[in-house]
């Protein structure tokens, strides 16, 4: 079975090498004759939507992935120019390749183009995080997610909530498709990379977050990322996360790594020098960003990926936004959505150790075995399902 997978992002990079790990295992067993017809060809594409070397070389080194047999240099630019030249120039490689399937990720701009080039070329989508929906269409990746999984023949759930929101779009198993809550595939890299990052990652010390000479215990500081566009490109509320940041950073530190499209930002308003408080600092690897994670007071974010790692850690987490496609970290009380609002944040700030209690051992995000689910149900049915 030959499949093309396409990425684009960093949170891609991540979900891609715990399917790869799985396609290799089943590729070492497949070199006796029995198992020849198991072998799974796979066609790495990486549209270049993260060209940064923090954001993008520096993951394929340390997520030991290899170089891409095909990398599309897209690069940034507004989401129709984006969207446009990934579908140009993935849909050239389809026709070159011709592949039995074509594997996405997640709701950016490079899920959406590779889904659309391969529908449209008759090629199955299998489309990993399906049914995400925080049901704000003023969000580009909510579009995005909508769009992907309409075009999709399987659909690879992370939660049962998930499963649910196909249904209510008339997206059901049966018939030309394949829907199954597989577990979410972040899980099972963060169970396979923790115990790497425990032995390699130096951050703590590099930051001077713990001290040299002591074991890590309890460091004192708080993570923030923030990179959606939604925060990042209005002044208004980039200002308002900054100075609950500040406030917050006036006793405690803030670590927060800079995307790219954050830095240009905060460049563009001249917001460097106005915030003494907040330790800005450049993005920094998978490794690093777990360590960090891990050993933080709590955490504030826009990002879907990183609410689900403060869950997974036991790390209080406040949302930088009115809603969440990961509702389950609200139910369960880990995660609180405070939007942007200074007086918001801080009031929730000074309340994230009394959640600390509401985590309890359940596994919404399944166990830990997505990508070996998600590569049995392709194999299962690598003979079907080849025209929609």
């Amino acid at each position: 079975m030959k499949i093309v997978t396409i990425v684009g992002a960093r949170p891609q990079f991540i979900k891609a090498a715990a399917i790869r790990r799985v396609i290799q295992k089943i590729n070492e067993r497949s070199q006796d004759r029995l198992y020849e017809k198991r072998r799974i060809q796979e066609i790495l594409v990486h549209t270049g939507q993260h060209y940064d070397y923090m954001m993008d070389k520096v993951f394929f080194k340390e997520l030991k992935l290899p170089k891409p047999d095909y990398h599309l240099g897209v690069g940034s630019g507004s989401h129709a120019e984006q969207t446009g030249k990934m579908l140009e120039r993935i849909e050239m490689v389809l026709q070159k390749e011709r592949p039995e399937r074509v594997l996405v990720y997640g709701d950016t701009n490079s899920t959406l183009a590779g889904a659309l080039a391969a529908a449209k070329l008759k090629i199955p989508v299998a489309h990993v995080e399906a049914g995400l929906r925080s049901f704000n269409r003023a969000m580009p990746e909510e579009i995005n997610r909508v769009l992907t999984d309409h075009l999709s023949t399987f659909l690879f759930c992370p939660t049962d909530q998930a499963v649910r929101n196909l249904l209510k779009e008339g997206i059901k198993n049966g018939g030309t498709r394949i829907v199954k809550n597989v577990g979410d595939v972040m899980y099972d890299s963060i169970l396979y990379y923790s115990k790497i990052t425990e032995k390699k990652s130096r951050i703590l010390y590099d930051l001077n977050l713990v001290s040299q000479r002591s074991p890590i215990r309890n460091p004192q500081y708080y993570l923030a990322t923030l990179h959606r566009a939604e925060n990042t490109d209005d002044p208004k509320k980039l200002k308002s996360i900054f100075r609950a940041l500040d406030e917050i950073g006036k006793k405690i530190p803030v670590v927060l790594p800079l995307h790219p499209r954050t830095k240009k930002m905060i460049k563009a308003y001249h917001l460097f020098s106005e915030f003494k408080n907040i330790g800005f600092i450049e993005p920094v690897s998978y490794l690093d960003m777990l360590k960090l994670g891990k050993n933080a007071k709590a955490i504030l974010t826009d990002s879907g990926g990183v609410q689900k790692e403060a869950y997974w850690f036991g790390v209080p987490c406040l949302t930088l936004r009115e809603e969440t496609e990961w509702v389950e970290t609200i139910k369960s009380g880990w995660n609180v959505l405070v939007g942007t609002s200074v007086e918001r944040i801080m009031e929730e700030v000074s309340h994230t150790e009394g959640r600390r209690r509401y985590l309890k051992g359940n596994r919404i995000f399944g166990d830990g075995k997505a990508s070996q689910k998600i590569v049995q149900i392709l194999m299962r049915h690598s003979g079907g399902f080849n025209k929609r």
